[in-house]
């Protein structure tokens, strides 16, 4: 009987696990039974917007944290497909800053054209997944949501690619309760119109905690606070914003700070992170970390030491994103092909511990920029995943760091150079601040029927 490969998740993660195998196949291999399970109506992931929070319309949690008038943080360059370019793609170079519709739409377009959504089952969340030493297969149990039934399947490899980015990890501050404004976590940020003209708390010093404090001065907030737990993160802010300690306690619409100082608010947005939550796991099979660059269990980031059948792809920290998870999906194909051989427990234990230890001498974002061109160096260095100039994505890297210490709010007007063709991106038609529609046809200026 020919192998079953269950994946759990149809977003940039699961998708780079079925593109993987069907590279393999279009190249002649033999590649397994693949199931990809996916409890939304359709694939992308976070990419893939909803409105909806809390519940969706089938009493399911919420997956997405995708707001509108989110447009990519990070240059296009860094995370472009080796084997599926944006010119390719598109037809033409695009601005290096794309919205969020336009790397949907990218995302998209190379799983349609690898003809892999055949092997995915819609609206089929996974419910449990466990392991029997015995017959040494993987049960997994999902419920089909447009019939409403519970059914349970065996497999022989399971892909976990439901990302870490879905659970928010929400903290509590005395007075949360009696704040007559709206509290709520980034996941359930949707819209930052919402906030036009309030004084907005922003309790959190990451990339979402910027990024929407940047949103909500974009569309009109009267101002925006950060509250940073560890370090501020030091931009040159205009008047409107500003960074203060940790967030103590609130009295009515008074936020009070570790600093002594106060300030009145109207909202308070709790960027405080997400966590690696894996609910339909046994608990043998569970990685249990917080966000960082060397998650522990993992051979190669990917392999759960316990048991190497379980694979976990996208659950690092992360400066690069679709060609990392590329690069994962592509070492966890060979492995599963027969390709690649596995070393014994102990040498897979000790090679993650030096991994560990080689993250933990990280001291500043440059060095963690190294540390995974590194790891994805090593991963692409064993497969026949087309070439990707790591050297050039990491100092493009380096470059989007210097651009936004010099300028906020404009380092997305910025250009850079596709490290697949070498075309210099050309300049969006109207600055970022300015740009107000998100939709695809606004960002590549075509008539709306031509996009579609």
């Amino acid at each position: 009987m020919s192998l079953r490969i269950a994946v759990i998740g149809a977003g940039p993660s699961g998708l780079a696990q079925l593109r993987a195998f069907a590279s393999a196949a279009a190249a002649g291999a033999e590649v397994p039974e693949i199931v990809a399970f996916e409890k939304q109506s359709d694939w992308g992931g976070l990419w893939n917007y909803t409105w909806r929070t809390g519940l969706d319309g089938h009493g399911e949690p919420v997956h997405g944290s995708m707001y509108r008038y989110l447009w990519s943080n990070g240059p296009k360059e860094c995370l472009e497909f080796a084997d599926y370019g944006f010119e390719e793609h598109f037809g033409r170079a695009i601005p290096s800053y794309p919205p969020r519709a336009v790397l949907f739409d990218y995302i998209k377009g190379r799983v349609e054209k690898s003809g892999v959504r055949s092997f995915v089952r819609f609206e089929t969340p996974v419910k449990w997944v466990s392991w029997s030493d015995e017959t040494q297969l993987f049960t997994v149990t999902v419920k089909d949501l447009k019939s409403d039934t519970v059914s349970s399947e065996t497999f022989d490899y399971v892909v976990v690619a439901s990302g870490h980015f879905s659970t928010p990890n929400v903290p509590y501050f005395p007075g949360l309760e009696m704040f007559p404004g709206r509290v709520l976590h980034s996941h359930d940020f949707r819209d930052a119109c919402e906030f036009t003209g309030k004084n907005v708390l922003v309790v959190g010093a990451s990339y979402s905690a910027e990024d929407i404090g940047i949103q909500c001065h974009k569309y009109g907030a009267k101002s925006v606070t950060f509250s940073y737990r560890t370090r501020p993160m030091g931009f040159d802010w205009p008047e409107t914003l500003s960074e203060v300690p940790l967030l103590t306690h609130v009295t009515g619409k008074i936020a009070h700070f570790k600093d002594g100082s106060s300030r009145e608010v109207d909202a308070i947005v709790l960027c405080t992170g997400y966590l690696h939550h894996f609910p339909f796991l046994d608990d043998s099979l569970r990685l249990k970390t917080n966000n960082r660059l060397w998650p522990l269990g993992l051979y190669k980031g990917v392999f759960w030491t316990k048991n190497p059948k379980l694979l976990y792809i996208g659950m690092q920290d992360q400066f690069y994103t679709f060609n990392m998870f590329d690069a994962q999906a592509w070492y966890a194909r060979d492995v599963i092909l027969g390709k690649i051989a596995l070393p014994d427990p102990a040498a897979m234990e000790a090679e993650t511990l030096e991994w560990r230890a080689r993250e933990e001498a990280v001291t500043n974002p440059e060095e963690a920029i190294d540390f995974q061109t590194e790891y994805v160096r090593d991963l692409l260095a064993a497969t026949d995943y087309p070439h990707l100039d790591v050297d050039h994505v990491a100092a493009l890297f380096k470059e989007w760091e210097h651009h936004k210490v010099e300028g906020i709010l404009t380092y997305r007007d910025r250009s850079y150079p596709s490290t697949l063709t070498g075309t210099v991106a050309p300049v969006h038609h109207t600055p970022w601040m300015q740009a107000m529609d998100d939709s695809l046809e606004a960002f590549l200026n075509v008539p709306a029927k031509a996009a579609e």
